[in-house]
């Protein structure tokens, strides 16, 4: 499967760590960067990987900031995205299971690899359960549109 993953300057490090996950997984990553440890813009990146996921290019996107929280606001801009910020892997499930979260968002100055790969294990393995959770999925997207 493809993926898109980028990160800003604060999450660097867990980004090349988390792409040998994603590649040891078996998945094709498409990183956009960052390159380095120098200072950047968070919103740059995520609204690339944000407007590459909403556009089909790729099932799902992976984050990464010094807290997952400034990736997660600003993804969450592009129409059609769901990202979500977890460091547990019960949390990465949950957002799958019920919100159908397409975009994971990653705490680069709070999680180490291992704890990264559980949690892109589980929210990458666990499908959406749909049911009465497409309604509100479905209610999401309405108050995308009419904010358009």
């Amino acid at each position: 499967m493809r993926i898109y993953l980028g990160s800003d300057h604060a999450g660097f490090e867990l980004k090349e760590q988390v792409r040998e996950v994603l590649e040891g997984f078996g998945h094709e990553v498409v990183d956009v960067g960052t390159a380095s440890e120098d200072s950047v813009d968070y919103p740059d990146y995520a609204e690339i990987v944000a407007r590459a996921v909403a556009a089909g290019k790729a099932p799902f996107g992976v984050l990464i900031c010094g807290t997952g929280l400034g990736m997660e606001i600003a993804a969450n801009k592009v129409p059609g995205i769901r990202a979500v910020q977890a460091s547990d892997p019960e949390m990465a499930r949950m957002a799958r299971l019920h919100n159908n979260a397409n975009i994971l968002t990653l705490p680069g100055r709070y999680i180490d690899r291992d704890r990264a790969a559980e949690v892109l294990s589980t929210f990458l393995e666990t499908p959406f359960e749909g049911g009465r959770h497409q309604r509100r999925v479905d209610k999401i997207g309405r108050i995308e549109q009419s904010n358009e």
